[in-house]
């Protein structure tokens, strides 16, 4: 599917047969998509930690 006419189109063009805009993504930037995605998810991860580290250090103080 074109994602600018949702023309239907062959599994793999380059190009929309309707619209003529570029409709291939090239593997490069999968690639760089999926690493980006990769570092958010780690970076998620690092941050829920952080926050339950705050949190931890906040009861502390409280519970003197």
């Amino acid at each position: 599917m074109c994602p600018y006419c949702q023309a239907e189109n062959a599994d793999r063009a380059l190009v929309c047969a309707s619209c003529s805009r570029d409709i291939a993504v090239p593997a490069t930037l999968i690639a760089e998509r999926d690493d980006l995605l990769r570092k958010r998810d780690q970076l998620r991860d690092e941050l829920a930690r952080a926050r339950d580290e705050v949190a931890t250090i906040m009861r502390r103080r409280t519970s003197r």
